[in-house]
């Protein structure tokens, strides 16, 4: 059609529609239409579990800038030639993580991942906050802090935001869409259940029915053959 009216939309754009066609298969698939319902009917729940894991990861952020702001930009550079010499944080004294006669640790460098990874302000700490409890990268930011600061205390803040953050808050989801689940198909089932009682109930009233007729049938055959019907008598 919009081949023949002239349009110039790019029809190939169209083409990537057909992706969803093995959407038809939820119709004709009991299980996956159970799925699907439990993820709708989860929504509201996970939104409720997502500004708790919000608030974690806020309070945590908060804590990260309390005492990280600014220590992931020291970096060792040579002395000489002012070139980078390292990707890992310093410090100047013990117990931090100290720099090379050749080198000296200054305050220029861009920081870990891109400088993405930081604690200078409360979006990039909110963002590092996430990625330590996707469990992805959080020993490096451990490593990091023990660069920076030694590795008496750090652990203090980087395993309760493990434990809390992830193993917890994050497995509150999983059990809301588990528990949602379970109420689906339990509700889908006891639809069946129902429906397969309904469907009993009314052939038991149509065989009932069909007994009873052949019942009054017999009665009236019955009387048709008494003697004397036939003269009024």
């Amino acid at each position: 059609i919009l081949s023949s009216v002239g349009s110039q939309l790019d029809l190939r754009t169209l083409r990537a529609v057909r992706v969803l066609r093995p959407l038809k298969l939820v119709s004709g698939i009991p299980s996956l239409q159970v799925v699907l319902k439990s993820i709708m009917k989860a929504m509201i729940p996970l939104l409720q579990i997502g500004l708790l894991l919000f608030v974690a990861i806020l309070m945590f952020a908060i804590i990260g800038l309390e005492f990280y702001m600014g220590q992931f930009h020291n970096t060792c550079y040579d002395k000489i030639s002012g070139e980078q010499m390292d990707d890992r944080p310093c410090g100047h004294e013990l117990p931090s993580r100290l720099c090379t006669n050749e080198t000296s640790c200054e305050h220029r460098w861009i920081g870990p991942n891109y400088g993405i990874t930081q604690f200078d302000n409360i979006l990039f700490a909110v963002l590092t906050v996430f990625q330590c409890i996707t469990m992805e990268g959080w020993t490096d930011m451990l490593y990091f802090s023990n660069d920076v600061g030694g590795s008496t205390w750090n652990w203090m803040y980087y395993i309760p935001l493990i434990i809390i953050g992830s193993f917890f808050m994050l497995n509150l989801v999983l059990g809301v869409l588990s528990g949602e689940f379970a109420k689906e198909r339990e509700r889908v089932e006891n639809r069946s259940e129902f429906l397969k009682l309904r469907r009993q109930q009314q052939i038991e009233r149509e065989l009932n029915g069909y007994l009873e007729w052949i019942c009054k049938a017999e009665v009236i055959l019955a009387d048709d053959d008494v003697p004397g019907n036939f003269d009024g008598n």
